[in-house]
């Protein structure tokens, strides 16, 4: 781009943000606190046709009424505003994406020294954020986004037509990107188109990370698109799990936190599993396995028991193979019990259970 066209882009934008500015100090005194500059003119990465965004924090409803959207020779501008709570407090804790636009947004106007402060504020907060070392916070983070990239996979799975298999793989794609990016605790500096080259040089990245972006983008067919997003699904995710292993303590049974837990899996599951499966009832025992499957998945996160994959052993023609499992599986867990030395609630009559409990 010619200095010509740069300045001419410059100085159409400044007039822009004076009229903006001239709106809110005639209209909008109290409701517009900040007026600030993102994106491609912020960072300097803008062509002829970018358009000019502004973020513009308002305190009250009122300040909605300054949102506009219009065309200026063939450049779209989009004036909108951004609540204190919604996405600013979203980004300063660094569950939206779009964090840079919190953290190097160029201020141009605020409204009171102490809206300037708040902003600050959020700005630091998600600052100190970024500067937490990798670990459980930011995988947790990235949970959400893998989870709505699974979403999204499953509708590449459902489409019965191209565009909307396609259109579900850039969900795969855009999900997988964020979970990326909570992975290595940072933010996308640049928005979508240096998504690649910013990714690109994470510290944590698939293996043929390239490869598997643009397979997507570049997939022909239906069965293509839905090959290369579950590839690159599969591969986040197996990073994630192993950064998972690396990075987060992992708990360990102690006296006080396995307090009920036995209890609790014959409670919900024992009996539950036994009688359906006396019953012959193939619904009911795949439910109830389910249920305890799930319950002991929760107690290995959460306590540090062993892991067990009951869930392995149901077989709708031989039901009692799975009643036999979980006897096994609830042995094996009470062994838990007896290396913290905690021995399980277990009365005989009403009389043991009164005096027990109302001694507690």
């Amino acid at each position: 781009m010619n200095e010509i066209i740069k300045k001419k882009l410059l100085d159409k934008n400044e007039l822009l943000i004076n009229m903006v500015i001239e709106r809110v100090k005639r209209d909008f005194q109290d409701d517009i606190a900040i007026i600030g500059l993102t994106g491609s003119f912020s960072t300097g990465d803008f062509h002829e046709k970018s358009d000019l965004d502004l973020i513009i924090i308002n305190n009250t409803e009122k300040g909605w009424e300054i949102s506009d959207c219009f065309i200026l020779d063939d450049v779209g501008y989009d004036i909108y505003c951004t609540p204190w709570d919604s996405r600013i407090q979203e980004q300063s804790t660094l569950e939206s994406p779009n964090v840079s636009s919190l953290t190097d947004l160029k201020v141009l106007y605020y409204a009171k020294p102490e809206d300037l402060e708040k902003l600050n504020d959020f700005r630091q907060k998600a600052l100190d954020a970024l500067a937490n070392p990798i670990g459980e916070v930011c995988l947790n983070r990235a949970n959400k986004w893998i989870d709505l990239a699974k979403q999204a996979y499953s509708d590449t799975m459902l489409g019965e037509d191209i565009g909307s298999v396609r259109y579900a793989s850039a969900g795969v794609l855009y999900n997988l990107v964020n979970a990326l990016v909570s992975m290595n605790n940072t933010c996308i500096q640049r928005g979508i188109k240096r998504y690649l080259e910013e990714i690109r040089s994470f510290r944590y990245v698939p293996d043929d990370l390239e490869s598997l972006y643009m397979s997507i983008i570049e997939a022909h067919t239906i069965e293509d698109i839905r090959i290369t997003s579950f590839n690159m699904l599969n591969s986040v995710t197996r990073l994630h799990s192993t950064m998972c292993d690396n990075f987060i303590v992992k708990p360990a049974p102690t006296f006080d936190n396995l307090r009920g837990t036995y209890e609790e899996l014959w409670c919900n599951y024992r009996n539950k599993i036994l009688n359906s499966v006396t019953a012959n009832d193939a619904s009911y025992v795949f439910l109830s396995a389910f249920g305890a499957h799930g319950y002991l998945d929760e107690m290995a996160m959460e306590k540090g028991t062993k892991k067990f994959d009951l869930m392995q052993y149901f077989d709708a023609s031989n039901l009692p193979v799975m009643k036999e499992k979980l006897l096994e599986v609830m042995d094996v867990y009470l062994e838990e019990y007896n290396k913290v030395g905690r021995t399980v609630e277990h009365f005989t009559t009403f009389e043991q259970l009164y005096a027990h409990y109302m001694n507690h």
